[in-house]
């Protein structure tokens, strides 16, 4: 009877010893901080993100690294576009404006585009407002486009951009991608 009672009192005791441990575990869990999933990075934070720089073109301001990176390929491609004889019959009212000294045109697109980009490379304090590119890239709706553009065409201006890019230091894995977001307007954009 003795040794029922001492087998039954450490039978308890390892009970009761391995509820305290398996509880201290439980309360080590509940109490650790999770871990929260990585977060994976935009195109837009890869090219500078958030981190605000002074603005080279605006003395006294500052820019999202990401925004002004985008801001240089954007207006870079711009002068390679312009530059490029089978690209200026699309911008014949810009480069107008341009030659007459009239930068108005230039930097409305300018801002115009690299809110687009920034907006499509994950960008989260902007907001891409201007026209849709069906409309954008459609004369009838848009009087500063002066045709149509055609596939060939198109490929062309994604060309431009890609010496813009290169122009800018950006990495070919980065203009891969920036590829792929014009591409995935290029349905829109192509309308002859």
């Amino acid at each position: 009877m003795k040794s029922n009672k001492l087998a039954l009192l450490a039978f308890a005791a390892l009970v009761g010893a391995g509820s305290l441990i398996s509880s201290c575990k439980k309360d080590d869990v509940k109490n650790q901080t999770p871990t929260p999933p990585p977060t994976k990075m935009t195109l837009y934070d890869t090219l500078g993100g958030t981190t605000m720089v002074a603005d080279p073109a605006s003395p006294g301001k500052m820019i999202e690294k990401g925004r002004l990176a985008i801001r240089g390929v954007v207006d870079s491609s711009i002068f390679v576009i312009a530059g490029d004889p089978k690209m200026q019959p699309y911008f014949t009212k810009l480069l107008a404006e341009v030659g007459a000294g009239n930068l108005t045109g230039f930097a409305a697109l300018s801002e115009s585009f690299t809110t687009f980009v920034a907006t499509a490379t994950g960008a989260k304090n902007f907001t891409y407002t201007g026209m849709n590119m069906k409309d954008a890239h459609d004369p009838a709706k848009n009087g500063r486009m002066a045709q149509k553009a055609d596939a060939a065409d198109f490929d062309i201006f994604v060309g431009d951009i890609v010496i813009g890019a290169k122009k800018n230091g950006v990495p070919d894995e980065i203009i891969g991608r920036l590829g792929t977001i014009l591409n995935s307007v290029k349905g829109d954009v192509v309308q002859k």
